[in-house]
């Protein structure tokens, strides 16, 4: 159930590269262990994380607001677990026994999963760009208190739920437009009009990727540069100061290491995969590496959390609207 999913035997790429292949036949078993880890790790962290943050007897502010919708986003990727195992399992008894079509998951299995998957990951993607630039208004502009304030956070939050259920609800149909007629979770980029599909679902996904990407980039570098000018600092902007920085750091890690390589390898692979980049030693690097980096961005259910951890004066003691960060 990888984002270009398209063949269960070794991996194989249409022309000029259709000599090229890949033994990719121990995801199965690979997905099967990663995500059960993912399943129990996640939901732990995530439904402390949700309790704590709801039940706080404290005020809610503006970054309470996107911990939030990113926690209740990770849950949605978390609860399709279960039935990703599931396929997998079953993929892994095919596998074994030769026969692949012992059991076709239906297209609402397939709709039902992918949708969870991008809820999860352009979620993630986007209530993490919130937090770097609610940083940024606390941070670099304190005085612009209005641009945090519950209920535009709150209408941030309902905007970009909005985008995600968009996205989540158009790639997957983009996937069905350009799959296999009888194997509904299997892209066919045989055919020429489907190949068309899948570059268009690319360029869906980059532009979902890159621009917040520089934002988040943008934004955090702002603050770095504000925090680590020399001037006098009391005792509690200190504390302020360090717990923001935990935070940046925090996000910063969890950003690059799961979601960009995820869409670095994610566009070798498609243009590889499609004979668009005829270069036989990077299709197989990109092919080789898709389980692993798959699976870096799906853990970022299980990291998330943690930014709670390290965030959690600034949501429960820094006045809602107010300017506590610096």
């Amino acid at each position: 159930m990888e984002l270009w999913n398209t063949t269960d035997v070794p991996a194989k790429l249409f022309t000029p590269l259709s000599n090229c292949t890949v033994d990719t036949s121990y995801r199965f078993t690979f997905y099967q262990v990663s995500y059960s880890l993912i399943f129990l790790l996640g939901l732990l962290t995530n439904s402390l994380a949700l309790r704590k943050l709801c039940q706080s007897p404290c005020r809610v502010n503006s970054t309470a607001i996107y911990m939030i919708s990113l926690s209740a986003a990770d849950m949605f990727f978390i609860i399709s677990l279960p039935l990703r195992i599931y396929y997998y399992h079953q993929k892994a008894v095919s596998s074994k026994t030769g026969d692949m079509s012992s059991w076709t998951s239906g297209v609402v299995f397939c709709q039902l999963t992918f949708i969870l998957k991008y809820i999860s990951l352009y979620g993630g993607i986007f209530f993490l760009v919130c937090i770097a630039v609610d940083r940024y208004f606390a941070v670099v502009h304190p005085l612009a208190s209005s641009l945090r304030r519950l209920h535009v956070a709150q209408l941030v939050s309902g905007g970009i739920w909005s985008l995600v259920l968009g996205l989540s609800l158009s790639l997957p149909l983009l996937r069905s437009a350009a799959s296999h007629q009888h194997r509904p979770c299997l892209l066919d980029p045989s055919l020429q009009h489907h190949r068309t599909i899948i570059l268009v679902a690319l360029c869906v996904v980059l532009a979902s990727f890159l621009p917040p990407t520089v934002l988040l980039l943008y934004s955090y570098c702002k603050v770095l540069s504000v925090l680590r000018q020399p001037r006098r600092w009391s005792r509690s902007q200190r504390c302020n100061r360090q717990h923001t920085l935990r935070v940046i750091y925090w996000v910063l890690a969890i950003y690059l290491l799961c979601f960009l390589p995820y869409h670095i390898n994610l566009l070798g692979y498609t243009l590889t995969h499609l004979g668009l980049l005829p270069h036989c030693g990077l299709a197989k690097v990109t092919m080789t590496l898709h389980p692993v980096v798959l699976m870096l961005a799906s853990s970022n259910c299980c990291f998330n959390p943690l930014i709670y951890y390290f965030s959690s004066r600034l949501v429960h003691k820094e006045p809602p609207g107010g300017n506590g960060s610096k």
